[in-house]
């Protein structure tokens, strides 16, 4: 039952919209004020009118069904507002999302169901790929889903409060790292020597410069400054299912960077203009021209599963063992904090929005190198105990 108070001229209606988690009932309110001239009869009845249409505007935006939000969010919020990858990955939660919660009013959701869900997310046999459980990160990822959705709704005024505010996430171990050592570098980039130019250079870039898959295929030419030796990320070309190959921005802004490399990494690149320019000449019409680094042989972006299909066809007719193409950008953070390099230039050199996004995914090897360095101190001074009688 909607209660009514005046406020000078004014009107405040207020209804009540369930309670909060903690019990606390959940108030909505909005003001009216009456046209000039009406007559007290007049206001009275209209009064009447406004508070009965907002009482039943707030239970219908209430009733909304969870998946029907979802599905209104995408459209209206998601498709504008968010990177075309990070929406792809968010359809393909719906399935679990909607199995669990969307027949759900979204604002009966409570944090004891989210839990609930999120805790099925962690049990062995939910990987329909491996039998086990989900990786941590990836729950994470579902309840990042599900909270964007309620803070929408929130927003909307829909709901009072994000439940997902209060669900735990579970523990994620820290794994370590399979990369390269620095012999295994070595001995892959002499393997390197006798592969297709193009390759040569991905790879290279990769290991120097320590970029993601996306920004080094999104690379153009007029992005290399031969002269100062610099080069500068400012795109990341992305395979977006329904959509092919598309053109997006950098993960973050602080993914935005300008990188200075060795002279050696700016012989290979002059290399390759020089033979992707005779390609151009080669092919003639047939040649797309984009000004990519990296593209497929009519000069179209290169898709981002064929790096992929060639490591994999290269370690297994080379013997060289396996690792993931982005352990690649894991090996360059490695080598800079094992030279010296402070948190805040290696986060500035991998796009890192902020330092303690490095911290948090180096902290052990940053903790060896300063084990390193400390022990470099004490191979410099000796302490000699004096041994007492």
């Amino acid at each position: 039952m909607a209660t009514i108070s005046k406020r000078g001229n004014s009107y405040r209606i207020r209804v009540s919209d369930g309670y909060d988690v903690n019990g606390k009932q959940k108030m909505r309110s909005m003001t009216w004020t009456p046209d000039p001239g009406m007559t007290p009869r007049q206001i009275e009845k209209e009064l009447n009118r406004q508070a009965v249409l907002f009482e039943e505007s707030q239970k219908a935006s209430s009733n909304i069904k969870f998946q029907t939000f979802a599905e209104q969010w995408f459209k209206e919020y998601a498709e504008h507002k968010l990177r075309a990858k990070t929406i792809e990955r968010y359809h393909q939660y719906e399935k679990r999302v909607y199995k669990a919660i969307g027949h759900l009013r979204i604002d009966r959701i409570t944090p004891r169901q989210l839990q609930s869900f999120i805790n099925n997310l962690g049990e062995d046999g939910i990987n329909e790929t491996t039998g086990g459980t989900l990786a941590p990160k990836t729950i994470k990822q579902y309840l990042s889903f599900i909270s964007s959705i309620m803070d929408y709704a929130v927003k909307m005024e829909v709901i009072a409060e994000n439940p997902c505010r209060h669900v735990s996430l579970p523990s994620a171990k820290a794994k370590e790292r399979d990369i390269y050592s620095l012999d295994e570098a070595q001995h892959f980039l002499e393997l390197l020597q006798n592969e297709p130019l193009q390759y040569q250079v991905f790879f290279i870039l990769a290991i120097y410069g320590g970029f993601r898959r996306g920004e080094l295929l999104g690379l153009e030419w007029k992005d290399i400054d031969f002269e100062n030796q610099v080069i500068s990320i400012r795109r990341s070309s992305l395979y977006v299912k329904g959509r092919g190959i598309i053109t997006d921005d950098t993960k973050t802004d602080g993914s935005h960077r300008s990188l200075k490399l060795p002279a050696e990494v700016f012989d290979y690149l002059r290399r390759y203009r020089v033979q992707q320019s005779a390609e151009r000449l080669k092919i003639g019409d047939q040649w797309i021209d984009n000004d990519r680094l990296f593209t497929a042989w009519n000069g179209a972006p290169m898709n981002p599963n064929t790096p992929y299909s060639w490591y994999d066809r290269f370690c297994k007719r080379t013997g060289i063992r396996r690792v993931s193409i982005h352990s690649f950008r894991h090996l360059n953070a490695s080598l800079l904090i094992d030279s010296g390099a402070d948190v805040k230039t290696v986060s500035a050199s991998l796009g890192h929005s902020q330092a303690t996004t490095t911290l948090n995914i180096y902290a052990h090897t940053f903790a060896e190198a300063q084990a390193k360095a400390a022990q470099a101190v004490a191979d410099k001074i000796s302490l000699r105990i004096k041994n007492e009688a």
